[in-house]
């Protein structure tokens, strides 16, 4: 059982030995775009549920 896994670890770091990393530039540009559209997304979420709650609070008063 244990060489089994021994097996696995040294196939894992073999694997790992053969990734393409990002730079440090790609890194910092694809993490900015991410954040970027999580804000958009929720400012998106936010303005919608502003106004559901608007829409709702009209019709039934509130």
């Amino acid at each position: 059982m244990f060489q089994k896994a021994i097996q696995f670890l040294k196939e894992v770091r073999n694997e790992l030995a053969n990734v393409t990393w990002p730079t440090r530039e790609e890194l910092i540009g694809s993490t900015l775009a991410v954040l970027v559209l999580c804000l958009i997304v929720a400012i998106f979420v936010g303005l919608v549920d502003k106004f559901l709650t608007f829409v709702f609070r009209s019709f039934y008063g509130g």
